[in-house]
């Protein structure tokens, strides 16, 4: 019989169902769950077959010792050009329980991949990629926290994502980036205002990934009107409410297809629950 592995036990728990005493372990394996995934996914080529472009040059370097014939083809491997990430994490009331572990892994990630910004939001929207730039991860999250001004407050998803669209989407939003909306979908604003910013977002981005910890729950469905106002502007619907929710954004943290329709309106999203 396999001998019980602790981590193994807490990958399946929901984040909000920690005691105090786990918390520093739980800190440990969110970074390092990132940091694997950062690692796979710049670590990704793709492999050169037959078939693609040859590299007219290096062959006909290589074939100088054949008198000029070619007898061997050089062919050019395709660079994966790495996505952009910009990750927006709720950090209202609703989400206090888990918004301490997610913004860890928004750290993590930061730290560990290169083109990544970050955001958090309640009433409004605030960057904080310097504040989390910081090598501490405790140093880091109490300066993210200062600089927010309505922590733990209410909802305004809509107004903080026209915000966003308004100030940063043109420099940091382009067919190569991946957005990360982590939210619970509890929006307390102008639903019009939030169709209208995610429609903006969608026809921007590469992707738009939106992670919501209730998803984990039983029997959970996205009737708030804040969610079902978004969903239809989002690619992949995810839960993220514990460690093997965060294992699994992999598949979906690389670069979008180029060939994604833009512009393309509503549609359904992928859901992934684990």
């Amino acid at each position: 019989m396999p001998a019980y592995s602790p981590v193994e036990g807490r990958t399946h728990k929901d984040f909000s169902a920690f005691a105090a005493d786990e918390l520093q372990a739980i800190t440990e394996l969110i970074v390092a769950i990132a940091r694997l995934i950062a690692t796979r996914l710049s670590r990704r080529t793709r492999a050169s077959r037959r078939g693609s472009l040859i590299d007219l040059r290096r062959t006909m370097r290589r074939n100088l010792r054949y008198g000029g014939e070619v007898l061997d083809l050089v062919w050019r491997r395709r660079k994966i050009r790495k996505a952009r990430l910009v990750l927006l994490c709720d950090v209202s009331g609703s989400m206090d329980i888990y918004s301490r572990f997610l913004i860890q892994f928004v750290y993590a990630l930061q730290g560990a991949l290169s083109h990544v910004e970050s955001f958090l939001f309640s009433t409004s929207l605030t960057r904080v990629t310097d504040a989390l730039g910081r090598r501490n991860i405790h140093a880091a999250l109490d300066e993210a926290a200062r600089q927010v001004p309505d922590w733990s407050g209410g909802t305004k998803i809509g107004a903080s994502l026209r915000e966003f669209n308004d100030r940063y989407a043109r420099r940091f939003v382009d067919a190569r980036t991946i957005v990360v909306i982590v939210s619970d979908g509890w929006d307390t604003g102008d639903l019009e205002v939030l169709e209208h910013a995610m429609r903006g977002l969608h026809a921007r981005a590469g992707r738009v990934i939106w992670l919501n910890p209730l998803l984990g729950s039983p029997g959970y469905e996205p009737v708030t009107q804040g969610m079902s106002t978004a969903l239809p502007y989002v690619d992949v619907f995810a839960s993220a409410h514990n460690l093997d929710g965060l294992r699994v954004l992999e598949r979906y943290l690389q670069n979008p297809r180029a060939s994604r329709l833009r512009n393309s309106g509503p549609r359904s999203a992928r859901t992934a629950v684990v």
